[in-house]
């Protein structure tokens, strides 16, 4: 058995972020961070846009007030507020401290970091480097996970959350190069494994992003919190689905249809091109379905609308933005200085998941924590997104959070000894659940029972969503889940089995459909993302509330959590 102090499962921002915290506060710690890719290769590295803070380098008018309520408002007013209050005020150091470690972020010519414009942010507040600003963070975390003598096991799969009497124990995980299960357990758990944009057919988010962590805790009994809030992030490349950085429009650029016509000006005429991703998304959905949509060639009537940055000139496209340049001449061919990109929404980020306090500890339920278990990042509901998260806020959410937790756990672990655990148990649990995978006489294949799920979240749990057409995704769903129990698997050996770890990976994803698409059925309202043509207001006096959904295989269980308000009282929201 494998034993650390602390365990943090995912290498991305917010996991590096911990663990480098964890190993600054008390270097005797034993702290390991297990991801199933390389942790250089995690999703964080894909951010582009930027890092909110109101450092105020170019509005002096800025603070953290005015950023916090950006964030309420933006979220629906379904954020708690004392969350969003430690994100806004933390935000400037945090950044800060980034600097000290390395991050090269953009900068203004007096050598001060530079500031865009953001959806949904009143002021010039977000930090970049270019449009790569989570490939500059990431770096040089993982870079302090080596200096600070942090054990990485990269390419090991989790497969299972140790949970016995209300504590988090351990882990069961398998080496993917060679299947060798190990059980791992230590004093304090931290899952840091990103959202699962895969549960859709189009997404920004890479393979991996599978929701694994989330079905893992939802296995073990405990609750996820306000899955039915997803993410459609308005500007994804068409038809790739890879995002195309709200930096972009942060610069300057245009959303235009059929005929030419900035239609932000019809939806949100203060903020246009730079309302909050939910209300953009809809605006472009809504001029597709109207008709004045772009197909690829030009012509009126298609899928899709033109964002246009040939306005900015060479220049500025080559400095400020050149990655989204590149995407799109890589993937689709266009030369954005001189042709519009093709563009609709694509699923791009998850404001729900496990639900936690403000140290990162995870709720048992609307009142009890789970000892020994913590999380942050995506993967986490500590709440300052609400129904709709800003750009730029989520990399600020992944280190300010990613600290505060690492700090708690360091705290934490001080005076505990590690648990005790069943070794052989596990084992001959987790070999039992492989074999059976493996020695299934199936009659499908993965892929085919992955695409007929995507599409049918794709499909019944959309930007728009109605009573009948989740009931409908809902039986779709139940007869994709008994497929899902026919896959079989051509390969059987040991080595490299990635068909062994897309099994798993289904799991996951069933787990994490069904409870985004009974969230949704049951919140009849619209409220940030989660907009109902069937309810089409946002209904405080029964919806003003976190719900908090329980898995098992018989079904979900839906409960409510009443939302922090702290600091603003709910208002009307418009732009």
């Amino acid at each position: 058995m494998i034993e650390h102090d602390v365990i943090i499962v995912g290498g991305g921002l917010a996991g590096s972020r911990a663990a480098v915290e964890i190993a600054k506060t008390n270097p005797q710690l034993s702290v390991a961070v297990i991801a199933k890719t390389h942790p250089i290769r995690s999703h964080s590295v894909a951010a582009q846009g930027g890092m909110a803070a109101s450092l105020k380098n170019v509005d002096d008018e800025d603070s953290w007030e005015a950023h916090a309520f950006d964030t309420v408002k933006g979220s629906d007013y379904l954020a708690d507020q004392d969350a969003v209050e430690i994100l806004t005020r933390e935000a400037p150091d945090v950044v800060i401290d980034l600097e000290h470690m390395g991050v090269l972020f953009s900068r203004l010519p007096d050598g001060r970091i530079a500031q865009r414009a953001f959806g949904g942010h009143s002021h010039k507040r977000t930090c970049y480097a270019a449009d790569k600003t989570g490939h500059a963070i990431l770096h040089e975390l993982v870079n302090n996970l080596r200096r600070y003598g942090v054990t990485i096991y990269d390419e090991w799969y989790v497969m299972r959350l140790i949970l016995e009497d209300q504590q988090a124990k351990g882990l069961v995980m398998y080496r993917i190069r060679d299947r060798q299960l190990q059980v791992v357990r230590a004093k304090a758990v931290m899952f840091a494994t990103g959202g699962y944009g895969r549960v859709y057919n189009t997404t920004s988010n890479d393979y991996a992003s599978t929701g694994d962590g989330l079905a893992m805790t939802a296995a073990a009994g405990l609750p996820l919190e306000d899955m039915e809030f997803v993410q459609f992030h308005p500007t994804g490349l068409y038809p790739v689905g890879v995002l195309i950085s709200e930096a972009v429009r942060g610069e300057g650029a245009y959303l235009i249809n059929s005929e030419g016509d900035r239609f932000m000006a019809n939806y949100a005429p203060s903020r246009m091109e730079l309302a909050p991703r939910d209300i953009t998304s809809r605006a472009i959905v809504k001029e597709i379905r109207a008709g004045r949509g772009i197909n690829l060639d030009g012509t009126p009537g298609g899928p899709l609308v033109h964002l246009d940055v040939r306005h900015l000139g060479k220049e500025q496209i080559m400095s400020r933005i050149p990655f989204c340049w590149e995407e799109a001449h890589r993937l689709v061919g266009i030369d954005a200085v001189h042709q519009p990109i093709p563009v609709r929404p694509t699923v791009h980020y998850s404001m729900g998941g496990i639900p936690t306090n403000t140290d990162g500890q995870v709720r048992s339920g609307s009142d009890g924590l789970v000892e020994g278990f913590f999380a942050a990042g995506e993967t986490a509901c500590v709440s300052v997104h609400g129904a709709n998260r800003l750009g730029s806020n989520s990399l600020l959410e992944c280190v300010v959070y990613g600290r505060r937790t690492g700090a708690a756990i360091a705290r934490y672990v001080e005076h505990r000894k590690l648990p005790d655990i069943d070794e052989q148990r596990y084992i001959s649990e987790a070999q039992q659940r492989m074999q059976g995978l493996l020695d299934q006489p199936g009659q499908y294949r993965i892929g085919q029972v992955r695409q007929a799920f995507q599409d049918c979240m794709t499909e019944h749990c959309g930007v728009f969503r109605t009573a009948s057409v989740m009931a409908e995704g809902l039986e779709k769903l139940r007869t994709i889940r008994q497929q899902a129990e026919q896959v079989y698997l051509d390969d059987h050996g040991t080595v490299w089995n990635s068909e062994l770890v897309e099994a798993l990976e289904l799991q996951s994803l069933l787990i994490v459909g069904e409870m985004i698409l009974t969230g949704a059925l049951n919140r009849q309202e619209s409220r940030g993302s989660h907009c109902r043509e069937d309810y089409g207001d946002r209904d405080d006096s029964n919806f003003l509330k976190h719900t908090m959904a329980y898995y098992s295989p018989a079904g979900i269980d839906i409960r409510y959590r009443p939302v922090a308000i702290t600091l603003f009282q709910p208002q009307e929201r418009k732009y």
